[in-house]
């Protein structure tokens, strides 16, 4: 018998999804960011589930308040990507009998923080012993069913963009892993993508007012995959023509020999948007988030044909469907 440590994530939400039935006109479907239930004929109410667990979520340098704060800016990320607030949550808890009091309320103050951060208020939630750390965040909100982005609107024509620059959590982990020590103007803002990051809620719940986008996803699997998503969903292509490789990651890239554009495309933990934006409505999207001081950066634009691929500087680069994955630990 396979193990699925053999087949990866992927291939066992296919096989649940395959053997369970799902709710009909799910406003949502399964596979996009978030799950959406009608609450009338205008509005949905929004819910996402998300589990931090601590041999695969929380590396070494991270401490148990900063890995608590984590497991409530993953789910949040995903409501940013789909343009809905988040109005509260239920939290459970799998702690081990090994943690020690202290460790406890390192817990409660960092969940207390994510959901300060983003107004949000702990409702409730369970908890029980387990053999590893585990916080598992169920966030709930409402959103004008008009204004919900999904994966699956983008158009050949639509601009690609994304809320900030990537290759940084690809370089701050492997810091953290490997023990790195590259200069401290380059080390302090990597390691700070790992330990502190943030979700772009601002911007999703700003761009969807505005009604810019066609598609949105969160980028917490990596650039590449996201793209590889957005393109199954919208069942169209991209043409990438600027990769945003973080300033510090090229340095960094550059102190270890690495390639620059890998640790762009295939990392993960970023929490950017990328999404597909209206060619009518770019200068005022790109004002809107401008003002909040968020770039967004134009890397390309959607295509027709059913392909991924980057063309800089006269060299033509095919994006592989790779980034992280449960179980295989990081490689689709």
């Amino acid at each position: 018998m396979r193990k699925i440590r053999d087949l990866g994530e992927r291939w066992v939400i296919k096989t649940i999804l395959e053997n369970i039935e799902s709710m009909p006109n799910m406003p949502i479907p399964f596979g996009d960011d978030v799950s959406a239930i009608p609450l009338n004929e205008e509005e949905l109410v929004i819910v996402k589930t998300d589990m931090l667990v601590g041999e695969t979520d929380v590396p070494p340098g991270m401490s148990i308040r900063q890995a608590a704060r984590k497991a409530i800016v993953m789910n949040v990320s995903d409501f940013a990507a789909k343009g809905a607030k988040p109005v509260a949550a239920l939290v459970s808890l799998g702690l081990p009998s090994s943690l020690g009091e202290e460790d406890v309320r390192e817990i409660a103050l960092g969940i207390n923080d994510g959901a300060k951060e983003y107004d949000i208020h702990i409702i409730g939630g369970d908890t029980n012993e387990a053999s590893d750390l585990i916080v598992d965040c169920m966030l709930i909100g409402f959103c004008n069913a008009r204004k919900i982005i999904r994966r699956s609107g983008a158009r050949p024509g639509d601009i690609v963009a994304v809320t900030g620059v990537f290759g940084k959590s690809s370089a701050g982990l492997k810091i953290l892993l490997e023990g790195l020590s590259p200069p401290e103007h380059v080390k302090k803002p990597l390691v700070e993508s790992i330990l502190m990051p943030r979700a772009r809620l601002k911007e999703g719940l700003m761009l969807a007012d505005l009604g810019a986008l066609t598609a949105s996803i969160d980028s917490s699997d990596g650039l590449a995959w996201s793209l590889h998503e957005l393109s199954d969903a919208s069942r169209v292509g991209f043409l990438i023509e600027n990769i945003p490789i973080a300033p510090e990651a090229e340095l960094f890239a550059d102190e270890y020999n690495l390639d620059p554009i890998d640790l762009c495309l295939y990392g993960g933990e970023e929490y950017e948007l990328v999404v597909a934006v209206k060619p009518e409505m770019w200068d005022e999207a790109e004002k809107a988030l401008d003002i909040i001081g968020t770039p967004l950066i134009n890397i390309g634009r959607v295509i027709e044909k059913k392909e991924i691929r980057a063309e800089i500087c006269g060299r033509k680069i095919s994006i592989e469907r790779k980034g992280w994955e449960h179980f295989r630990r990081g490689i689709g």
